[in-house]
């Protein structure tokens, strides 16, 4: 009986020990997030940086505000000035967290913030678009769209592009992914270009084939969310279609996140 006495007393203090650590990592997410000063959460494309023109803005906020109209997920755009001495991962996270960013019930927002000054930029996915936007496609879209636009000096076309890609995937039902976009070859296309299509299609084929045998090959990402081809650096596309026009813009007064959180899903690139 005593030994008993003396493994329960011992479990209760494994347990309270496990509890203060959590409660001291709670806390000290909380110092880190109050520390730093965020941008208000002024409309759907927050550009504090001044990296976009006005028509441009005004583009990439219609199509997101489509894109919440007809599916719900809420698209945010960010520029900062500063990561405020942070990695852009917990920058992301706790913007994300701060704007609370999608529904609630649905955790389904999705944040592309680009940090000019560090040169880095992430795409950080709500915990209920995981299993869509996942962390390799996420990471697709910055190396192939993104970042080459920015080493150019072209911010616009990158965070356009960017948005482009991420909203058709999250657009494009899973039966129509081989449909879906054409790739068209500009001047530039080099033969990483030509090829990178069909080495797309045998991992996205691959990973069907793994969902379908019920295989997860492990990691916290889940459910069968749509897959697509994403095109090569430069290549034409359309944005999966029908999602690039019906709100009639200007007037984002009011606009706020809707409640939703990430657990850091997404990835990070820089150039």
């Amino acid at each position: 009986m005593g030994e008993a006495l003396f493994r329960n007393a011992v479990a209760v203090r494994l347990w309270l020990a496990a509890a203060l650590c959590l409660c001291l990592v709670l806390a000290a997410s909380a110092l880190r997030a109050e520390a730093i000063t965020f941008p208000e959460l002024s409309g759907r494309v927050v550009d504090q940086a001044n990296l976009l023109p006005a028509d441009v803005k005004q583009n990439l906020e219609t199509k997101l505000a489509d894109l919440e109209q007809k599916s719900g997920i809420q698209f945010v755009v960010a520029t900062v000035n500063s990561l405020q001495g942070q990695e852009i991962e917990p920058y992301a996270n706790d913007l994300f967290r701060h704007w609370a960013i999608g529904e609630k019930t649905k955790n389904n927002g999705v944040l592309l913030l680009v940090a000019p000054k560090e040169k880095k930029v992430r795409i950080e996915v709500g915990y209920g678009l995981e299993g869509t936007l996942t962390d390799a496609l996420s990471k697709i879209v910055i190396v192939n769209a993104i970042a080459p636009r920015f080493k150019a000096g072209d911010f616009a076309g990158g965070i356009t592009r960017g948005v482009d890609d991420v909203i058709t995937i999250l657009t494009t039902d899973s039966s129509e992914w081989t449909k879906k976009p054409q790739v068209r070859a500009d001047q530039s296309d080099n033969a990483f270009d030509v090829i990178l299509p069909f080495l797309i299609v045998a991992l996205v084929i691959f990973i069907i084939w793994r969902s379908q045998s019920g295989g997860r090959g492990g990691g916290r990402r889940g459910g069968g969310g749509p897959f697509i081809i994403l095109p090569g650096p430069g290549s034409g596309w359309s944005g999966g279609g029908g999602w690039s026009g019906g709100s009639s813009g200007g007037d984002w007064g009011g606009f706020s996140g809707g409640g939703g959180s990430s657990g850091g899903g997404g990835a990070s690139g820089d150039w």
